[in-house]
């Protein structure tokens, strides 16, 4: 893949300077950038490495004096980490998917196919699932009875969508996600230990075994337009109605969305988060790494929690929250501040006790 600097300017709506007419088959970092490679030199401190290599052009910021760097050419940017989504996708060589449906696919006759789909090996899609025009099933997935999804979804080796499953358009799903299983919904005959120690606070558990019974998910799932999910990710089906997922959300490996929770649009879920069942997101909500949400909980539009927060109680919008349990961000520091100077306390304390215990002989 070639382009030109004039036509990758013109694509991103960008100011390009120089020799527009070079020609770059790739992107690299400043320092191992070659003569027909762009390199990405976004922030003054990267442009610095661009001695380092070979390149002839770069990506850099608005207003940056690119011949100081011995370039040929720029291309600059008032935000050149928001270029990059443009950037990538003209540059992506893609995953050398096939086009057609592979010989060592399984498609039921029942099942529709819109213009132009593939469908790699060993995939199965069931009877009366519907994809969409332009979409891509890659190796191995498996399309549940009756799903449905929309145009140019991407679904890379070993996804899983569920019965009932409804995506909309250029769904994007990385190895291993799961859509649709069943939820984690088990009941016992009698009043059980664990719903005990939660009404009580812990005041009483279990005191007599019961064995699980399991309620069904009658309900599917549904993921709005734009949607992806990372490598692993699983949001599982709802009881009753469906779990919901919003227009635009993003969502990291290994997070696990647990039945009849609704997420509002344009939401990025981070790494190993987890949500519990009947938990309601509004929209714009960021979730950091291995936060965790608790269940019947209702986290208001534009949150923002941080690395490992848990959240036990609902969050009204606009909070930034941390720690465990959740709290406002500036008091979790706060609190944490404070904490780091006990041992300077306990010590001071220590000192004038012995000062009163052992007064001045000359008293």
């Amino acid at each position: 893949m070639s382009h030109s600097i004039k036509d990758i300017a013109s694509s991103l709506g960008l100011v390009a300077e120089g020799d527009t007419d070079l020609i770059v088959i790739g992107v690299a970092e400043p320092a191992s950038a070659t003569a027909d490679q762009l390199a990405l030199a976004m922030r003054p401190e990267y442009a610095e490495a661009l001695g380092r290599g070979q390149a002839r052009v770069a990506m850099l910021w608005a207003d940056a004096d690119w011949r100081s760097y011995g370039l040929q050419a720029a291309i600059l940017s008032k935000r050149p980490r928001y270029a990059m989504a443009g950037l990538s996708a003209i540059m992506d060589p893609g995953q050398g998917y096939s086009s057609g449906v592979h010989p060592a696919a399984l498609v039921d006759p029942t099942a529709v196919l819109g213009q132009g789909v593939s469908v790699g090996p060993y995939s199965i899609i069931s009877a009366g699932a519907r994809i969409g025009a332009g979409a891509v099933i890659g190796p191995q997935c498996h399309i549940g009875w009756d799903a449905h999804i929309g145009d140019d979804a991407l679904l890379h080796s070993g996804v899983r969508i569920g019965a009932r499953v409804r995506i909309g358009a250029r769904f994007i799903a990385q190895p291993g996600a799961v859509v649709g299983a069943d939820g984690f919904s088990f009941v016992t005959p009698e009043v059980s230990g664990v719903e005990r120690a939660r009404d009580t606070l812990g005041e009483t558990g279990t005191d007599t075994a019961q064995s699980w019974a399991r309620i069904h998910s009658l309900g599917s799932v549904t993921l709005g337009d734009d949607v992806e999910l990372g490598a692993n990710t699983c949001i599982d089906r709802g009881s009753v109605r469906d779990t919901s997922v919003g227009d635009g959300c993003k969502f990291d490996n290994l997070v696990q969305v647990g039945h009849n929770v609704i997420i509002g649009q344009d939401c990025l879920i981070c790494s190993q988060v987890g949500i519990a069942g009947s938990t309601v997101i509004g929209r714009n909500v960021v979730l950091g790494g291995q936060t965790g949400v608790s269940d019947n909980l209702r986290i208001g539009d534009n949150v923002i929690t941080g690395g490992g927060t848990k959240v036990l109680s609902s969050v009204p919008a606009g909070r930034v929250m941390l720690g465990y349990p959740a709290v406002k961000m500036e008091t979790h520091i706060e609190s944490y501040k404070a904490l780091r100077r006990l041992p300077r306390l306990l010590r001071d304390i220590a000192k004038s006790q012995k000062a009163v215990s052992k007064p001045d002989e000359t008293d």
